[in-house]
């Protein structure tokens, strides 16, 4: 009697690991999109004398949006180059730095990049 359900358990076991192992692949193969990192970017104007520091979770994707001009504050100032991009783990470091970048000293250090 003892042994059969045990056969159970050990199925049950087996097939509990193998679904956790294929979750653990999904979350690892999503982790490089991981929505916790955000980005501090600067991207400069390639016709006008203007930088522009943002803040975002996908830095691709937002530089693109300023390219095409999906932007109203730098759809003026199209096209642009990324010149500056730092990542930071949470949305408060990141705002912190964007900050800095947007200050007097952080926009200057950001001229000496051009």
């Amino acid at each position: 009697g003892g042994s059969a359900g045990n056969g159970v358990l050990v199925r049950i076991q087996s097939w509990a690991q193998k679904t956790f192992q294929i979750f653990e692949g999904f979350f690892n193969l999503t982790a490089s999109n991981n929505p916790t990192m955000y980005f501090v970017y600067a991207i400069k104007s390639l016709h006008r004398n203007y930088i522009y520091v943002g803040l975002t979770d996908n830095i691709q994707r937002r530089i693109s949006q300023h390219n095409n001009g999906e932007s109203k504050t730098t759809r003026p100032y199209r096209p642009f180059v990324l010149i500056y991009s730092e990542q930071l783990k949470t949305r408060m470091d990141a705002r912190k730095r964007e900050k800095y970048f947007k200050s007097g000293i952080g926009k200057e250090f950001l001229k000496t990049l051009e």
